[in-house]
């Protein structure tokens, strides 16, 4: 399935909105989209699901990151001294967001949207004032605690002086959406209960996963993947274990590599295809210094193109994040392609994987490793949960239908305000 979407290009917005019953959508991403991880996917199969309705759909994001063909995608100014796509917090986002905020509002007055849908909290803080001046609603898609990222990517101290009042603004901008948006029930109970945001204002939509375009390996030609696999130098007779996403600390890379050497130790002829960036030099080395060069396999960043090609090579996979705050969408992708899963015993994972997923009895490297070795002993409980989660990816997390759900958010928010908000 090519990874394009029917467009009518920037050039067909100037018409009015309503012609051809759709409505013009400003979508507010502050990170370099398109980068093929995590929110990233959230925002683009959201916005295919909305075009593929008919809406009209402008993204405004940073000068980084990689254009996909079909989307009306708008950059921030570029700044030629920073051209690095930006992961989590640092401070080179401070003039990125400046620079967006001028783009977003360029953007409003030559799009005129019908509903502002920003993502992430820079995304609202910059949408919150563009609403108020146009009078059109604003949807927050709330992909995790702001402090709480801090804290996971060791930006921020929970004992720093910064921490209280970075809550705080949190919170206030938490307020200033018409709806929030979350992507798990985990993410819903987090506003409610840490922050006082009144549940009816919000919206659970879950992470979804496209499984047409995610596909068992049993779906691809046997020779292109024995060719993928022997390009990547994973040696023959081995079960290979795979992980695409974030590298990093928080998304438990560094507990994954003890759990690989767990396994090795133990004679397991088993293989660690890791995919995903950043720093996957640095933990490559750090799998030589362990004694695992034999046994694991960085591609870096794969395409968000190939990543189910690379997903089926795999006969089990595996999600270590630590983080219970963030979404978990590889998942997603892990069940459509019918892959058996092993993660933590998060409230996200249990959401997405159900009664089907393989949980570490404890969030550490014997844990983990034991949660893998059951799988890898286990052949038929292999087949039996791979089926089970494809089946489960196929029948509740549909992008179509999530789609769908969001056009009723749209028109909720916008019912809410005066039919003579002006333009």
């Amino acid at each position: 399935m090519a990874l394009t979407s029917q467009s009518p290009g920037a050039a067909g917005f100037a018409g009015d909105t309503h012609a051809n019953g759709g409505r013009r959508i400003l979508k507010i991403a502050p990170t370099s989209f398109f980068a093929d991880y995590g929110c990233h996917v959230r925002i683009l199969e959201e916005t295919r699901a909305l075009m593929r309705s008919g809406q009209q759909v402008a993204i405004c994001t940073y000068h980084t990151g990689r254009d996909l063909p079909g989307l009306d995608v708008r950059r921030a100014m570029n700044t030629p001294w920073q051209r690095t796509v930006q992961v989590g917090s640092n401070l080179h986002k401070l003039y990125y967001d400046a620079l967006l905020t001028l783009k977003s509002a360029q953007a409003a007055r030559q799009f005129r949207p019908d509903v502002i849908h920003a993502h992430l909290h820079e995304g609202a803080l910059i949408g919150y004032p563009l609403s108020r001046v146009l009078g059109v609603p604003l949807l927050f898609d709330f992909q995790g605690s702001l402090t709480s990222e801090m804290v996971d990517h060791g930006f921020l101290s929970r004992r720093s002086l910064l921490y209280r009042p970075l809550r705080r603004l949190e919170r206030v901008i938490d307020f200033m959406a018409d709806r929030i948006l979350t992507s798990s029930r985990n993410a819903t109970d987090l506003l409610v209960q840490e922050f006082g945001y009144p549940e009816r204002r919000i919206v659970t939509l879950t992470d979804s996963v496209d499984t047409e375009f995610f596909i068992p390996a049993g779906r691809f030609v046997p020779e292109v993947l024995e060719q993928r696999r022997r390009s990547l130098g994973i040696p023959e007779g081995r079960s290979i274990v795979v992980y695409l996403g974030l590298l990093a600390g928080y998304q438990g890379t560094g507990l994954l590599l003890e759990a690989a050497a767990r396994l090795i130790a133990e004679g397991r002829p088993v293989h660690f295809l890791i995919m995903g960036f950043p720093g996957e030099d640095d933990y490559r080395r750090q799998a030589e210094q362990m004694g695992l060069a034999g046994h694991t396999t960085f591609t870096g960043r794969i395409l968000y193109e190939e990543a189910p090609l690379h997903l089926a090579l795999g006969d089990i996979a595996v999600s270590p994040k630590l983080s219970e705050t963030e979404g978990n969408g590889k998942l997603l992708n892990y069940m459509a392609v019918g892959l058996p899963t092993v993660a933590l015993n998060t409230p996200v994972a249990n959401e997405l994987l159900g009664p089907h997923g393989e949980y570490a009895s404890s969030p550490d490297a014997e844990g983990l490793a034991a949660a893998l070795a059951r799988i890898l002993d286990d052949g038929p409980l292999r087949a039996a949960r791979g089926s089970q989660l494809r089946q489960r990816a196929a029948e509740q997390f549909s992008w179509d239908a999530a789609g769908q759900r969001l056009l009723m958010v749209y028109d909720e928010i916008a019912a809410e305000r005066s039919p003579s908000r002006p333009r």
